[in-house]
């Protein structure tokens, strides 16, 4: 096998959490070109727009939809894949969600959103898909973390806990799975355009900040991800656990 089709995912189907817009349907993009078939899940937002996107690239498709913010829509979401399109042989865990507020003035109930969004639903997709990875003894998994589960970040304290939680949980899992052939890896993003930086973006001061502590001196883009994600994904990293991918633009070398 050449290196160049160690890359390639066909025969593979792929669950990508938050794939309607942003990083998630650049990531679900990015391994139906290397020939994956994907499940898009979205929750606000459908997927079905990813998912035809991806029907044109010759790959099957198909769109669902669950409340992560539930254990009941965690559970939801991995039997409708299952009973659909089948186990997935690659899970990468995107959906996320970010609540700003001052240390002191946090709520409990945003806390514990963030925490079952980032971190709970995770770990249980994690689970669900890991013991029918562990039955045909091949999988990937592929979790997001973030530039905030190195540093502490400002006035987001769950995301930044949750963040960090999956980070360590990453390197747990990967310990327990790796010699049974399931690699479990996350990317950490730096500073890209979506909807979740918006307001950093269009607040002047800390753009500027922000681009100025960045050696690429740029904002990423959705597609700056697809590399990772399809390495992580495929026979390439098969000698790859427990690894914290940065893709950052520097920002953490500097």
């Amino acid at each position: 096998m050449s290196i160049l089709d160690r890359f390639r995912l066909e025969g593979k189907l792929a669950l990508v959490t938050g794939a309607a817009g942003g990083l998630g349907a650049a990531v679900a993009v990015a391994l139906a070109e290397a020939g994956a078939n994907v499940a898009c899940h979205g929750n606000r937002r459908a997927a079905t727009q990813t998912c035809d996107c991806l029907r044109e690239l010759g790959v099957r498709s198909e769109a669902f939809s669950a409340d992560l913010e539930s254990q009941a829509g965690v559970e939801k979401l991995f039997e409708q894949v299952r009973a659909a399109m089948g186990a997935p042989d690659i899970l990468v865990n995107n959906a996320g969600t970010i609540h700003r507020d001052t240390a002191e003035d946090y709520s409990a109930e945003a806390w514990e959103r963030v925490l079952q969004v980032n971190l709970t639903s995770t770990f249980r997709l994690c689970q669900l898909a890991g013991r029918e990875m562990l039955e045909r003894r091949s999988g990937k998994i592929i979790n997001i973390a973030s530039l905030l589960s190195f540093q502490g970040g400002i006035r987001v304290a769950a995301y930044a806990a949750s963040k960090g939680a999956v980070a360590q949980m990453t390197k747990a899992l990967a310990n327990e799975w790796a010699g049974r052939n399931i690699q479990v890896n996350a990317i950490a993003p730096g500073y890209f355009r979506t909807s979740n930086t918006e307001a950093l973006q269009q607040d002047e001061v800390r753009n500027r900040q922000i681009l100025e502590r960045i050696p690429a001196g740029r904002w990423g883009e959705p597609e700056d991800l697809a590399g990772a994600a399809v390495f992580l994904a495929s026979p390439a990293s098969d000698y790859v656990n427990g690894e914290i991918l940065v893709v950052d633009g520097g920002w953490m070398a500097r």
